[in-house]
């Protein structure tokens, strides 16, 4: 089952729960199947590489890993905090994503 979320790919996020709490990212990818988002800088782990063909290097390297998406919520640069969006129809039946606090289209 897809995950229906109103985040997308380079949007700003901060952290709401966990070890990363109020630390701010951007969106680097979004798995709908899991409804898990990848944030720049956020959840990094090592990961320990195999050279696979001659010439390629080994060795540990950092890779942000995937957190829930309700664990992250859209920064509002208005509100400065984490917010809520909301989506309205526009005259064009265009959708446009809005702040909930602000009321400021995105």
């Amino acid at each position: 089952m897809l995950t229906k979320m109103k985040l997308k790919k380079g949007d700003t996020v901060i952290v709401n729960t966990g070890a990363e709490k109020g630390k701010k990212g951007t969106i680097l990818d979004i798995d709908r199947k899991t409804g898990k988002v990848t944030v720049k800088d956020i959840n990094v782990r090592t990961k320990h590489v195999k050279a696979r063909k001659q010439g390629q290097e080994s060795g540990i390297i950092k890779v942000e890993g995937p957190i829930y998406a309700s664990k992250v919520s859209y920064f509002c640069d208005k509100c400065g905090k984490g917010v809520r969006l909301g989506v309205k129809v526009n005259e064009d039946g265009t959708k446009s994503r809005y702040c909930k606090s602000c009321n400021e289209m995105k």
